[in-house]
């Protein structure tokens, strides 16, 4: 009887080790949903970040803006922090239920980015790029308007290219006969482009539009698009070769506002985006599990230390941040 009671006693000090450890080397689980433009400036933060908090996991999700705010708002998804790469769409879509505040913190422009393999890559330029966009032989991509603001940023500035160059059928050439997306002239000042419902966007082949705009990057690569629409940051990181676009046009340059807003898009939800300069935003959603770790990993991101990540990655940072709605005390110090 002695020897089986030592042996339970070494079974049970053997689980309460084990069991020990494991409590030990637990890591609390920090999750971040975000736009898929962030990937790589988020995961460098990541990197940093947990080595500053050894016992912090940071597990990062990427998803189209649109649909990273419906993962919380209409499926209950989990979040500690949500970044997107439009912040208007927090305040839109996340006040006053799950969400009270938010921070712009980072800025952006759009770009046509391509490969040395794309068709006409020794050929095209800055004065040059609408001819080979409408050449029949070439394919061109921007991600899904309804999912991702990159992509209802993407028409507008096919539509504000019409404007600039004064001319009235590139919409046309390069969207309307590609797609069942249509642009209304409202008066002779203003536009709202009508985007239908994702089964009914019916793109041609000379066009792809998948739900984020990071699935573009592996169609360029393969050959799929010879070009697309994209975040300068995005071209950047990936070392693809890009067209730098008008200020007039590429949704970068506060000194333009009032230009970017004649054009709108109507999303099939409804709802309508009126277009202005890209400014990243992020907030911690009133139910986070981890509200006080969340808040530490945005400060990290307006730090000094965060915003050469921001720089380094092609994405500038808005210095100094901007809050909007009831900003934590603890992020005050570093908005404005």
């Amino acid at each position: 009887m002695r020897e089986v009671a030592v042996v339970v006693l070494i079974a049970t000090l053997v689980a309460a080790s084990a069991l020990l450890a494991t409590h030990l080397t637990q890591k609390t689980e920090l999750r971040v949903l975000h736009a898929g433009s962030l990937t790589a400036p988020l995961k460098a933060a990541e990197v940093k970040f947990e080595l500053l908090h050894p016992d912090v996991d940071v597990r990062r999700e990427a998803a189209g803006s649109v649909k990273t705010i419906r993962k919380v708002t209409e499926l209950g998804k989990a979040a500690d922090i949500v970044a997107v790469a439009d912040y208007t769409l927090i305040p839109e879509m996340m006040f006053p239920e799950h969400a009270d505040w938010c921070v712009q913190f980072a800025t952006n422009e759009i770009v046509l980015a391509y490969t040395e393999r794309s068709k006409y890559a020794d050929e095209i330029n800055e004065t040059n790029w609408l001819e080979i966009l409408r050449r029949p032989d070439v394919r061109f991509g921007f991600s899904n308007p309804n999912d991702d603001p990159c992509g209802y940023r993407a028409v507008m500035v096919i539509q504000l290219a019409e404007l600039y160059y004064n001319d009235p059928q590139i919409f046309e050439d390069l969207v309307e006969a590609n797609t069942a997306i249509r642009c209304i002239e409202n008066d002779r000042e203003n536009f709202t482009i009508l985007v239908p419902r994702t089964e009914d966007l019916e793109p041609s082949r000379r066009i792809r539009m998948p739900s984020m705009e990071m699935e573009l990057i592996s169609a360029l690569e393969t050959g799929d698009i010879d070009y697309y629409f994209i975040y300068k940051s995005v071209a950047v990181q990936n070392r693809q070769r890009f067209i730098e676009l008008p200020p007039q046009i590429d949704l970068s340059d506060v000194q333009y506002a009032a230009l970017y807003s004649r054009v709108r898009v109507q999303l099939a939800s409804g709802e309508e985006v009126v277009g202005k300069p890209i400014v990243y935003g992020v907030t911690v959603p009133k139910d986070a599990e981890h509200e006080g770790l969340a808040l530490e990993f945005v400060k990290f991101l307006l730090s000094a230390e965060g915003r050469k990540i921001f720089e380094d990655a092609g994405q500038p940072p808005l210095v100094p941040a901007v809050g909007v709605g009831n900003v934590p005390a603890e992020l005050k110090p570093f908005v404005v």
